[in-house]
């Protein structure tokens, strides 16, 4: 039997913020209370939030938090908001690579325990997500909680986009391109084909999810073909806090030159790199562009951004032979128009093609209307995809053990 008006919690940890829905699940979810607590780690954390059913909302700052405060202040929040009982199960994205089931599971002992071995796979999520969880069990035992790795999306990427040009024995470890923002991306594809159509979301697309965590992805038949991330969310193009890419070879350089150790080096391409590390004063984008006129630190870091997703997008319409759509989502994608501009600006002899008065908008559409490729702005939801996905998982649960398993 299908579970009926069941009331979900999605939580959403992120590099920088934690962004929670509830839901009441019937034939649609309907979603009674939003928002998030952002610029964690950073002066001036704030929580914001919409509750419609109240009519109220707010954004406030309520301090200098890092990811365990921050945490433990939304669950206080949220207890005295709608408080935990009325909750009939949560959901938490999970970031991380490694031999997991992709699979939406409950939450186990043994589950969490792989989880905490795989810190390593996401530094910057991982640990603030299990922090989540175990304060959440610590205020109510009995609630059940789901995961929902946002690597299932890429799952069946072809294997060559897959493969490490590293010896094979390392492959039997897990070590491959496992991809991640997939919850977006699975969204934005459901989004795609209700606004464009199912042709639309046949073809070929590439889907630019930027954030304080910043991540492309090439899909084509509505399949995952590449995506920009790699072993770790550390990999691809230049976001907040982590470099992306790298060559190999700084690791040997940097610990000759300053002793810099393996746990030093992976701390600093993950939390002093990106955005923070070129412009030597913020990973926050906004943050940037207010100081172009007047740092040209902040002019480079900017450029450095939007240069290397150029050079993807240019690089994912290759390997798609051609282009019919792209798509610009997350925080900087569905609201930073210049960003959007400066990316495009070059890529003419793609189809590529941008009306600024519709960019300076946000419009749905932002390409003109004699491009080729369709240029698009979507608010992605990965919320709404953690509790469909907590439903499935309760009704798999109902329908293999019985009622009130």
């Amino acid at each position: 039997m299908k579970p009926e008006k069941l009331t979900v919690l999605a939580m959403n940890g992120g590099s920088s913020s934690i962004k929670f829905a509830l839901y009441t699940m019937g034939d649609a979810p309907q979603r009674r209370l939003q928002g998030k607590v952002d610029r964690i780690g950073l002066r001036g954390t704030t929580l914001t939030f919409v509750d419609p059913s109240r009519n109220q909302h707010g954004n406030r700052i309520i301090g200098d938090f890092d990811h365990p405060v921050a945490a433990n202040f939304l669950i206080d929040w949220l207890a005295q908001q709608i408080g935990l009982t009325s909750i009939t199960a949560v959901g938490h994205r999970i970031v991380a690579g490694g031999a997991h089931d992709n699979a939406p599971q409950r939450v186990t002992p043994g589950l969490l325990d792989a989880l905490r071995a795989s810190v390593a796979y996401a530094p910057k999520h991982l640990p603030s997500a299990l922090a989540v969880i175990d304060l959440m069990h610590e205020r109510a035992p009995s609630l059940p909680q789901i995961v929902c790795f946002d690597t299932a999306f890429h799952r069946d990427m072809p294997r060559v986009a897959k493969i490490l040009p590293l010896p094979r024995r390392l492959q039997a470890q897990g070590v491959e391109r496992y991809g991640f923002h997939g919850l977006s991306y699975a969204f934005l594809m459901e989004e795609l084909a209700h606004v464009a159509g199912a042709e639309a979301a046949q073809g070929r697309v590439i889907l630019a999810h930027l954030g304080n965590g910043a991540s492309l992805a090439a899909v084509r038949g509505g399949q995952s073909i590449d995506t920009s991330m790699g072993f770790t969310p550390t990999g691809g193009v230049p976001m907040g806090t982590r470099s992306g890419d790298l060559d190999p070879g700084l690791v040997g350089y940097l610990a000759h030159t300053e002793q810099m150790s393996a746990e030093q080096f992976h701390h600093m391409v993950n939390h002093e790199s990106g955005l923070l590390g070129v412009s030597e004063t913020s990973s926050d984008l906004r943050d940037l562009l207010a100081r172009e006129a007047d740092d040209a630190r902040a002019v480079e870091a900017v450029a450095l951004f939007c240069y290397q997703i150029k050079k993807c997008i240019g690089a994912y319409a290759a390997a798609l032979g051609g282009l019919d759509t792209l798509v610009f989502a997350g925080g900087i994608g569905e609201n930073a128009a210049v960003i959007r501009s400066r990316i495009c600006n070059g890529l003419e002899f793609l189809g590529i093609a941008i009306d600024e008065a519709r960019n300076g908008t946000n419009a749905g559409v932002i390409s003109t209307d004699s491009g080729r490729v369709a240029v698009r702005v979507l608010h992605t939801d990965e919320e709404v995809m953690i509790a469909k996905s907590v439903c499935y998982v309760l009704e798999h649960s109902q329908n293999k053990d019985g009622p009130g398993s």
